[in-house]
């Protein structure tokens, strides 16, 4: 029953000569077999042609789309939960569906839940169970109604934390009532780009060649300057009704490559906030048959990387005399710079090579940025040490406690 998660354009059917298995056609195909079904005069035969399959309003054959749309609301109290999780790899999301007796408010309410951690890269396959522990709960766009997305970190059965959660340390430095008074704020702006399936090219551009340089694309508007609008707005919109704090989005300098801003977020909310935002993401690149990707440089020569750049400030940074206490930070990041970068992920040395709007990878350097966020109380002056722009684009989210740390 895999079908059932198939883009829409895979449910388009048609039955053969010969056979009753579904496959793609064009509306054409399907016209001429049922005008084939009139002239035989076979109307037993017409009739069961009628039932296996009905005409949506774009003229494709659609089986599913009013099972994948029923509110279930009204016939039952129970609720359908997408447990999410962070897999081996660091980056990639894993998620499976149970049925929740009732609707919840809080993720105390829900169960904990495993999985095989061997299928994932989580753990051996002679000891592979793994506990899911929820703690944080979504509004799911997809199914609709009560139901619910659920992110969720990782645990060995004795309740230890194994070694890719890196939520667990995170909430215990947010729970600590030091970082707690300072109200740490994030800002984080996440860049992805959009690739043609099977072809592993951006979206928008030649199979094979290239569009013509950057420049037009920021921010573009226009068929020959913006791919993947659709993509990006659907992402929106899904994101406001989830519950998430996403507070922009906008075409990014490569064609086919876009970014979104979730924040400001206080502490721990903020890496739930990205991780469901990205789960998201890819949940609407699967329907739309595009491929998702964070590569830090998906395509190499004279074109934009893709990064997650995380903007950072406490309370003392944002009341008067902060900027003494932002650069103290600065310095203490500065000592641990290779330490934090080996933190960020893979391949960032591929984007950070001190062009096309990066810094280099092996020296730390800063800048003060003056910027006015209209979404704030105040106007603040940040001040954003380089290296917090190396935050890699799938980077787990233990980037979120080096500052807390300080």
């Amino acid at each position: 029953m895999a079908q059932i998660l198939a883009p829409t354009t895979q449910w388009q059917m048609r039955i053969t000569k010969n056979s009753m298995t579904p496959s793609l056609v064009t509306t054409k195909t399907w016209s001429s077999l049922l005008l084939k079904q009139k002239k035989s005069g076979n109307t037993k035969s017409l009739s069961k042609f009628r039932v296996y399959a009905l005409k949506s309003e774009n003229n494709t054959i659609n089986r599913l789309e009013n099972l994948l749309n029923l509110d279930i609301t009204p016939y039952t109290d129970k609720i359908i939960a997408e447990y999410i999780w962070i897999g081996g790899s660091g980056i990639d999301l894993r998620s499976k569906s149970r049925t929740i007796p009732r609707p919840v408010e809080h993720p105390s309410e829900l169960p904990k839940w495993n999985y095989d951690g061997s299928s994932t890269g989580q753990a051996p396959g002679e000891d592979s169970e793994v506990i899911l522990y929820p703690q944080a709960i979504f509004k799911d766009p997809f199914r609709g109604g009560n139901n619910i997305l659920v992110i969720c970190d990782t645990y060995t059965p004795a309740g230890e934390p194994i070694p890719t959660n890196k939520r667990a340390r995170a909430a215990e430095i947010f729970s600590n009532q030091k970082v707690i008074n300072e109200v740490p704020w994030y800002g984080i702006e996440q860049e992805y780009t959009l690739m043609q399936t099977n072809v592993q090219w951006p979206l928008g551009w030649p199979v094979g060649g290239y569009p013509g340089p950057q420049g037009p694309y920021y921010c573009g508007v226009g068929a020959d300057k913006s791919f993947g609008r659709d993509i990006s707005d659907a992402h929106y919109k899904a994101c406001l009704y989830a519950g998430i704090n996403i507070s922009g989005t906008n075409g990014e300098v490569m064609p086919g490559q876009w970014e979104y801003q979730v924040g400001p977020s206080v502490g721990i909310e903020a890496g739930d906030h990205i991780w469901c935002s990205r789960y998201l993401l890819e949940r609407i690149t699967e329907q739309a048959g595009v491929v998702l990707t964070l590569d830090p440089k998906p395509i190499e020569g004279d074109w934009n990387g893709a990064g997650c750049h995380t903007n950072y400030s406490t309370k003392s940074m944002r009341e008067e005399g902060g900027f003494e206490v932002i650069k103290k930070a600065i310095l203490n990041l500065s000592l641990r710079h290779k330490e934090h970068i080996s933190a960020y992920g893979e391949g960032n040395e591929r984007r950070l090579t001190g062009k096309h709007e990066t810094a280099s990878i092996t020296t730390f350097s800063w800048v003060m940025l003056r910027r006015i966020i209209s979404t704030l109380p105040i106007k603040l002056n940040f001040v954003m040490p380089e290296l917090l722009e190396f935050s890699y684009a799938g980077s787990c989210q233990s980037c979120l406690l080096i500052p807390c740390g300080l």
